[in-house]
């Protein structure tokens, strides 16, 4: 299995090699690795050239945090420029929402700028964008794709209207689901109304999780293995079947091979 979007970098370094051990004893062949600022996308790309087989990297600056300095936006398309090989995708960016009162007036206009340099880099170099775009933040990402001629996006952990998500889906664009599929009904109608061959899991970690499932424990990619049965069930599939489908499908968003 394939985690669609993890945090590998959040990991503590000295228990990333058992851990990432751990995951492949469980079935987890590889993770897309997202970044959330410059450093962050540095050390991202340091793991992928640890774990070439593994750690799938993504360079990109979170929306939840303050607007990033011209420099350190430069320098991070520069760093996309010269490790384009080494990339899967451009990630994670998109628009704030949760912290968007809290980064003052002018950071959601800031942040949309940004995505659109984000957008045009990521077509320029044919890779897809991760986004973090949610609630009433998602149609005006979706817009900027559209103004920028991206064909390829995932929403990840998507929270939008219906007729936001038709939007999405009808563009071909990919969308995952997380461990709340296993208990919340939103994520459980998420995961029935996205056709089989734009979906896609992922975890989130170390992000925690709540609820009756996952709550109090460390989120890990392992996850996946418990949110196999209940999406395969509202997709109507065998569990061997589903995990086929959506293995092919972060290897087609992403654009890499994955391991016989």
């Amino acid at each position: 299995m394939i985690d669609a979007h993890l945090h590998v970098e959040m990991y503590p370094d000295e228990e990333l090699e058992s851990l990432i051990e751990t995951w492949r004893e469980g079935g987890i062949e590889s993770v897309v690795a997202v970044s959330t600022g410059l450093r962050s996308s540095y050390r991202t790309l340091e793991l992928q050239v640890r774990y070439p087989d593994f750690v799938r990297a993504a360079v990109g600056m979170h929306p939840e945090y303050p607007v990033p300095p011209e420099r350190d936006v430069t320098e991070l398309l520069a760093l996309i420029r010269q490790e384009r090989h080494r990339l899967v995708a451009v990630g994670e960016v998109g628009l704030p929402h949760y912290e968007v009162e809290k980064l003052g007036a002018g950071a959601l206009e800031a942040w949309t700028e940004l995505l659109g340099t984000f957008a045009e880099t990521a077509r320029e170099h044919d890779l897809p964008l991760v986004l973090h775009a949610v609630h009433n933040k998602a149609p005006l990402a979706f817009q900027a794709l559209q103004r920028h001629g991206v064909t390829r996006a995932h929403f990840h952990w998507l929270k939008a209207a219906p007729d936001d998500l038709q939007q999405i889906l009808d563009a071909g664009y990919y969308v995952s689901v997380t461990p709340d599929v296993c208990h919340r009904e939103r994520d459980q109608r998420l995961a029935s109304l996205v056709p089989l061959p734009q979906l896609l899991l992922e975890t989130d970690g170390p992000w925690p999780h709540e609820g009756p499932v996952f709550g109090g424990r460390r989120t890990t990619p392992l996850f996946l293995q418990e949110m196999v049965g209940p999406v395969a069930r509202l997709k109507h599939l065998m569990p061997e079947e589903l995990v086929r489908r959506v293995r092919g499908n972060t290897a087609a968003c992403y654009r890499f091979e994955p391991r016989l």
